[in-house]
């Protein structure tokens, strides 16, 4: 089969890779439909995190179930499945409070590398939920977006505690910034405030239920935001980015008793002891256990009550990888769909 394949910052490849089959009776193999480039790829893509060795890509995948191992029982060839990023049981106890991503036997699927024509996904029960039937082709970016985007987003809304009255800010704008604005929205949230210097995504933004937009960062994004709620900080904030500017930039517009719910994959983050004891903010956030989301999601997306797939606004072949990634190292993409 197909496979995109990382050697080296900057060096992304599309080669032969061998195709997937059943290891153990848990194992699913499903032929892909769609799958995307993340905005955690660029990490290793721009030399910070390392690239050891030639390394499978992607982790965010939806397709047709070609083949099952003799132990799976509630998923079955020929339906078409949402995976997570992380494979998980969803029977442990972990799982039963509903984070996945933390499953006693989670297992990543970023290394078995998703952005190829078939993938080997363990623990299929516990990790593919089907959608009611085989989907339009409009419907399948939606779906791809539930894999991780969507239900990353929805988790940094609900771990900050949006819901209606509510001033939500959201830091950051790309995929996962936008589909918060999405969930905060959807959850209630009186006021959205989108964090964007960006036109094409403000617009989207906005599109998405977002009601004010501030340009500024740092410090200056700060006092904006104390500016739009009387001094005291947004009740919610959601940190998508990852960065120690980011983070604290959510934590400082967050009022007293307020929630971040940061879902950003922290690099270099040190948060400061002293300021955060006085904050009185709540911090909460980490992988997201998208597998929690994904029956609701599906069925918001299957009856048509929201659209996540218009953050994809650079569709490629899977040969043309290298370019997709090229698009949204430049931000010239917010988010890129591979088609097998």
């Amino acid at each position: 089969m197909r496979g995109v394949v990382m050697h080296a910052p900057g060096d992304v490849r599309v080669e032969t890779r061998e195709d997937p089959r059943i290891l153990l009776p848990t194992d699913a193999i499903i032929r892909v439909s769609a799958t995307c480039v993340c905005g955690s790829d660029l990490w290793p893509y721009r030399g910070v995190e390392p690239v050891k060795g030639p390394s499978p890509m992607g982790h965010e995948y939806v397709g047709i179930v070609e083949e099952v191992g003799g132990e799976v029982r509630t998923i079955k060839p020929g339906q078409f499945v949402v995976g997570s990023f992380f494979a998980s049981d969803n029977t442990c106890p972990i799982c039963r409070a509903g984070y996945q991503s933390s499953c006693v036997h989670r297992e990543p699927v970023g290394g078995l590398g998703a952005q190829a024509e078939y993938l080997r996904v363990p623990l299929a029960d516990g990790t593919l939920v089907a959608t009611p039937d085989i989907p339009s082709d409009d419907l399948i970016p939606g779906f791809l977006a539930a894999s991780d985007v969507l239900g990353t987003g929805w988790f940094g809304a609900v771990a900050a505690e949006v819901g209606p009255g509510k001033t939500v800010a959201v830091v950051g704008d790309g995929a996962v910034g936008l589909l918060a604005v999405l969930a905060a929205k959807r959850l209630g949230a009186e006021r959205i405030i989108a964090m964007s210097r960006h036109e094409p995504r403000q617009k989207l933004a906005a599109d998405y239920g977002a009601t004010h937009i501030v340009t500024e960062r740092g410090d200056e994004g700060v006092a904006r935001i104390k500016d739009l709620t009387d001094g005291l900080g947004a009740h919610s904030v959601i940190e998508a980015v990852g960065t120690q500017e980011s983070m604290m930039q959510a934590i400082r517009a967050t009022r007293a008793g307020g929630h971040v719910g940061y879902v950003g994959v922290a690099h270099d983050v040190e948060l400061p002891g002293d300021e955060l004891f006085f904050s009185h903010v709540h911090l909460h956030g980490g992988p997201a256990p998208v597998r929690r989301f994904l029956p609701e999601l599906i069925d918001l997306i299957a009856t048509r009550q929201i659209d996540p797939g218009k953050v994809f606004d650079l569709t490629l072949p899977l040969d043309e990888a290298a370019e997709g990634y090229r698009a949204m190292d430049q931000r010239r993409a917010i988010k890129v769909l591979l088609n097998p």
